[in-house]
């Protein structure tokens, strides 16, 4: 017992640490401590000698606990404590264990002094009468021996078993800071050579304005001079790892604690052209600034001007537990939750949000390369997330039929469409035409399931994006979101996997790997890194960046095989020009945080809004009353649709039972203004958009619109 625990023992307990163990007789234990003396009784001597041995080994532990205990207290503070705990409880469990050893030995020596002694009076022995008695205590004494021998080979085992299992952790431990001091003696040694490229530039500041020819040559230098010592052009150079199984790479310009290569470890390299990456011509240099003044032209552009706030969201307090507690476990589209958790926006109107930077699309149409056309695909592929970093509630089920436009054709050249096609399991069905050359469909089915802890939420479907002129088409599926802290703390959102980009006329290819986010992780949070190759497998560009704020391109004139790394695995070297920035995150609105963190483009998404179909998302009444902040009168609301919409699908679940009864095909619920095929590039049955809502948008014909509201 520790001295805590003896503060509150029961009555009559006695401290080992300060007992005295004696033996009376052959069958009697003394125990006394200060005026408490106990009295135990053995049934017979080999019984009274185990006890005392186990009490002699309880008190070897008592004393080393106390004295422990006397050394600890008060000498170190919390957080070193916490630190060490771990190690400092380790060396205490074997320091015990050699305490074990060394008193079983005494043991030992003591009951073999006493054998030797009863063997030694059994040799004087005349009357054979004595012989009887002598050999029995022999006997006993062998039996003590034999059990504080047992004794002591099992401590030798446990102590073995902690020494090889504690082994192979400080093993662990020393080939860990063993990479630790490499990464550290890289990120010195680049360092230093940052620092020697600062002063050559901060010495030659007035010449540094040599324009395209100047980078192509540098470019050139530092690939002619990739087999001899790193020279001025080597250090202008970035260098980045290739992917394994997924994309790994450090970007130095984003932190300068990254590594950087120098050109003497490439060997036997293929070598790109540096020269076509011409800064005045390429489409990457416009997308430069046009990240930066889009976001500025485009309240500009604009012939219709759009609103840009919102009601702010009400402080109303809600018992969280007392709702999730009943949802471990369910799928969470059939929860009935109350618009406490929502945003005042549909599931239709958040798939639309991945628009938001389609100027990345216009950009593309632009792209000679198929594969500098992937890095912009790429890149837009990306971009849709960036407005889910604040957005942790969420969006409403859509209702079966209905249906979301976002017409910007005269604004920013395209119009789009989503309709719910699905309930159980929720689907949606999302067509975009751009007049400036591409063509967007998707049809998005939502797996989620709450944890207790985190909510996972995986977008099920395919991703099609098709070019007009060159006929390139695109492919790719969305990555899983996880929303963290549920129940306790700040809920935060966070992505992960990886997507693969598909060219399916060029075969081109791009892989990109979500990161993510870990505790213990030396990369920037929510990072994105991707290669994107031709058909050959030969990579061309470098994607890097993060989800939530920008994606930058880097053109690979050079590639090699590296170092072996600590999985055994041989890394692939990309030599690469200085990134282009072609995607950057527009700043949020002033007083976004009190209007659920909406986007500018997020805000104008429910805007009433005349001519759109009586099925339109605008037009539902529960949503349109948490906008407005009457979130009671929104729960209410809320109900009677979702019973509304429960009624028809019995309703129609009667009418697919008395059609099989009658032996007819019941074909359940048709989409309006989809259809399913077969889709030719993935062979899967999709949704996709067959005609007409436009058509009838202009003649205000919405007849065969469903009563959904």
């Amino acid at each position: 017992r520790t001295q805590a625990e003896m503060a509150h023992t029961c009555r009559g307990t006695i401290n080992l640490s300060t007992a005295h163990i004696d033996t009376e007789d052959s069958c009697n234990i003394v125990l006394s401590n200060g005026g408490r003396t106990y009295h135990l009784k053995a049934n017979s001597e080999v019984e009274r000698q185990r006890w005392v041995t186990a009490l002699e080994l309880a008190k070897a532990k008592a004393i080393r606990m106390r004295n422990n205990q006397s050394d600890d207290s008060g000498d170190e503070e919390p957080a070193s404590q916490s630190d060490k705990s771990e190690l400092h409880g380790t060396l205490k469990t074997l320091s015990s264990k050699l305490e074990d050893l060394s008193t079983c030995n005494d043991l030992i020596a003591k009951h073999g002094a006493a054998l030797q002694r009863s063997l030694s009076e059994l040799e004087n022995l005349k009357l054979p009468a004595e012989s009887g008695e002598k050999i029995k205590a022999v006997n006993e004494r062998a039996t003590l021996f034999r059990i504080t021998s047992n004794a002591m080979i099992n401590a030798c085992r446990d102590f073995l078993d902690l020494a090889e299992t504690h082994s192979r952790k400080w093993q662990r431990a020393l080939q860990y800071e063993r990479e630790q001091r490499i990464r550290l003696e890289e990120t010195i040694e680049q360092l230093a050579k940052q620092h020697n490229s600062l002063e050559r530039a901060c010495r030659g500041a007035p010449g540094l304005s040599s324009g395209t020819a100047g980078i192509a040559s540098t470019a050139k230098g530092s690939v002619q001079s990739a087999k001899g010592e790193a020279s001025d052009e080597d250090e202008e150079t970035e260098y980045f790892d290739a992917m394994e199984d997924a994309p790994a790479f450090i970007t130095v310009t984003a932190d300068p604690k990254h590594h950087r290569r120098s050109g003497s470890n490439l060997s036997g390299a293929s070598e790109g052209h540096p020269e076509d990456w011409n800064l005045e011509d390429s489409v990457f240099e416009s997308s430069n600034q046009s990240s930066y003044n889009e976001s500025t032209c485009k309240d500009l552009l604009p012939k219709k001007r759009r609103r840009t706030r919102i009601p702010d969201k009400p402080n109303y307090s809600l018992n969280l537990w007392s709702i999730m507690k009943n949802c471990i476990g369910k799928e969470l589209s059939k929860i009935p939750m109350p618009v406490n958790f929502n945003e005042p926006l549909s599931m239709l109107q958040r798939l639309t949000e991945d628009l938001e930077y389609h100027e990345l699309l216009d950009k593309a149409v632009k792209c000679e390369s198929s594969t500098e056309q992937m890095c912009f695909v790429a890149a837009f592929s990306v971009s849709s997330y960036s407005t889910t970093v604040h957005r942790t509630a969420k969006p409403f089920n859509p209702l079966l039929g209905e249906t979301y436009e976002l017409d910007r054709l005269e604004e920013f050249g395209f119009r789009s469409l989503c309709e719910q096609v699905s309930h159980h399991p929720p689907a949606a069905a999302h067509h975009v035409y751009s007049k400036r050359g591409w063509t967007l469909w998707q049809e998005i089915t939502i797996a989620s399931k709450f944890r207790g802890k985190y909510l996972s939420i995986m977008p099920l479907g395919v991703i099609h994006l098709e070019f007009h002129s060159s006929g390139n088409h695109y492919v790719w599926r969305k990555v899983t979101s996880t929303v963290h802290n549920i129940i306790v703390g700040k809920l935060w959102i966070d992505q992960s996997g990886e997507i693969e980009i598909v060219n399916h006329k060029s075969k081109d290819k791009c892989q990109l790997k979500f990161t993510p986010y870990s505790y213990f992780s030396r990369d920037v949070p929510r990072k994105v890194t991707g290669v994107v190759s031709d058909a050959n497998g030969k990579a061309h560009y470098v994607m890097s960046g993060t989800w939530d704020e920008k994606m930058e391109c880097s053109k690979i004139v050079q590639s090699s095989h590296g170092s072996t790394s600590t999985e055994g695995k041989q890394k692939t070297v990309y030599q690469t020009l200085s990134p282009k920035v072609l995607w950057k995150k527009y700043p949020l609105p002033e007083n976004a945080e009190n209007m659920y963190f909406f986007s500018d483009l997020a805000l104008t998404l429910n805007e009433p809004e005349e001519r759109v179909a009586p099925t339109d998302s605008r037009l539902r009444p529960d949503q349109r009353l948490m906008e407005s902040g009457r979130w009671d009168e929104a729960n209410v609301e809320k109900q009677r649709l979702e019973e509304k919409q429960r009624a028809v699908r019995r309703r129609r679940e009667a009418e697919a039972v008395e059609a099989l009864e009658e032996g007819k095909d019941y074909e359940g619920y048709i989409p309006l203004w989809f259809e399913r095929k077969v889709d030719a590039v993935t062979g899967e049955l999709i949704c996709v958009y067959k005609g007409g809502y436009w058509e009838a948008k202009d003649k205000q014909d919405w007849s065969t619109c469903p009563d959904i509201f």
